[in-house]
């Protein structure tokens, strides 16, 4: 009987221990998180403050066998899942992981447009919440980070930007998204999620 105890308490802890970092989002997804068939649709939408819709449609991934290897379907590419969970070592990056309320940290992210315009975004990060967020997609555990700064091309465009992403870390991604970069506004969410 007491083996059995034992056992159960065994199993049970290990569980606990499971869901708890599948829900804590104290790592970062792994290779083997991801699952043949798991799919992401989002619905997204870009106005600006005159009204003008510069941007609206959906937006899928999904998880895929290609050539034998385990990758990331999307509307343009199809990218090795290795190459999305590769580790980052930038101390700048989108997520700073653990993720842990009150965090902060310094975002910041060059890159060039498929026009060939160079930008940067300089952006400070602050976990404000770990809660229940509710999505068309369903209610998950998520995180929400606000990130406050600027973004910047080559062009000589400039703007402040602020934006609030929720990061739900048993689904691996952002379940909602809003932007503020002057006089334009963009939000995404989460509309399906199938775990495979």
């Amino acid at each position: 009987m007491k083996r059995r105890y034992l056992l159960f308490f065994t199993l049970l802890t290990l569980s606990v221990h499971i869901n708890a970092k599948e829900l804590d989002g104290s790592q970062p997804p792994s290779l083997e998180d991801y699952k043949i068939g798991e799919k992401w649709v989002w619905k997204y939408k870009g106005v600006t403050t005159s009204g003008e819709v510069r941007a609206e449609g959906k937006d899928t991934k999904k998880i895929v066998s290609h050539n034998g290897v385990l990758s990331m379907a999307t509307q343009h590419a199809v990218i090795p899942v290795a190459d999305i969970v590769k580790p980052v070592e930038s101390k700048t990056a989108r997520y700073n992981w653990p993720l842990q309320v009150g965090k902060k940290w310094k975002f910041e992210e060059r890159w060039t447009s498929e026009d060939g315009t160079k930008g940067a975004t300089i952006q400070d990060a602050e976990v404000l919440s770990f809660k229940e967020e509710t999505v068309e997609a369903g209610t998950f555990m998520a995180y929400t980070i606000r990130y406050n700064g600027t973004i910047s091309n080559s062009r000589g465009y400039s703007a402040d930007t602020e934006d609030i992403r929720v990061y739900a870390a048993r689904l691996k991604t952002f379940i909602k998204l809003t932007q503020l970069q002057g006089d334009y506004s963009y939000t995404e969410e989460l509309i399906e999620y199938a775990p495979e």
